[in-house]
This record gives C-alpha cells, sequence and structure tokens, in this order.
C-alpha cells in the first residue's frame, strides 16, 4: 500500500469513528467532543517538502472523492480569535498552528476534513494534520 492510500485508509476510519465525549491525546492523536485530529507524518520522517508534497497528493484523491475546493486561508479565523470572538474547537487549533487548509464536507454524514501542514514559526516540526469534525467552519 503506498503512502497517500494508508493515510486515505487512515482518514476513512476517522470519519466512520463515534466522537469521544471528553478532550484526550493519545500519541499522535488529538480528540474531543465532534473531533479527531491526528499527525500523519512529521519532517522527523519526511523532509517539509515531502510533507507538503504528500499533503497535495492526499488532497487530490480527496478532491475526486469530495469536489474540488479551494484552500481555507487561516489568516481571517487567527484575526477573529485576537479581537476576542470565540472560535470553536478544533478550527481554533489548527488556526494556531496552519496557514492553510484543505476543507471538504462529507455529505452523507455532514462531517468534515481538514487537511494541513502544520509548519507555522512556533513550531518545531512540520506535521501532516487531519481533522474530522462534525462542528462547521467559523
Amino acid at each position: 500500500m503506498d503512502i497517500i492510500a494508508k493515510h486515505l485508509a487512515a482518514i476513512d476510519r476517522l470519519c466512520a469513528e463515534e466522537f469521544p465525549a471528553e478532550p484526550g491525546t493519545s500519541g499522535r492523536r488529538t480528540a474531543g467532543p465532534g473531533y479527531f485530529t491526528v499527525e500523519l507524518e512529521t519532517d522527523q520522517e519526511l523532509t517539509a517538502d515531502d510533507v507538503d508534497a504528500l499533503r497535495q497528493g492526499i488532497a487530490e484523491r480527496l478532491h475526486d472523492r469530495l469536489g474540488e475546493q479551494l484552500p481555507w486561508g487561516q489568516l481571517t479565523v487567527r484575526v477573529r480569535m485576537e479581537r476576542g470572538e470565540g472560535i470553536p474547537e478544533p478550527w481554533a487549533t489548527l488556526a494556531d498552528r496552519t496557514d492553510a487548509l484543505d476543507v471538504w464536507r462529507i455529505p452523507e454524514t455532514g462531517r468534515w476534513i481538514a487537511l494541513g501542514v502544520a509548519d507555522r514559526e512556533d513550531q518545531e516540526q512540520t506535521r501532516l494534520l487531519v481533522t474530522v469534525t462534525e462542528t462547521d467552519p467559523p
């Protein structure tokens, strides 16, 4: 199984799981009421450029499945948070960690998939993140 297929299978499993009632973290997975966020890869395993290329490959396959979407910039969400607006999880954390997301809505379930590279200046490593949530984007 190629690496993109492996990560798509992980995303499919997340899409089918029940969300936890309480927040928690286990290894590379953070979960809370209504969401899961998983680190699929880090730049310890691949170079930062490889992590972004992997994001693009996964995004292309999700575009084929769920329709092509424009990248979702996070600057506006960060500005709204700085102004004191309450942004729900997992979107607030994603805005802190990523500059842009690829976001799709799964029509059958109403859940959202967000895929992004966490590579902001204050982070030690580049990480490929996927979030599955039932909370609409802000």
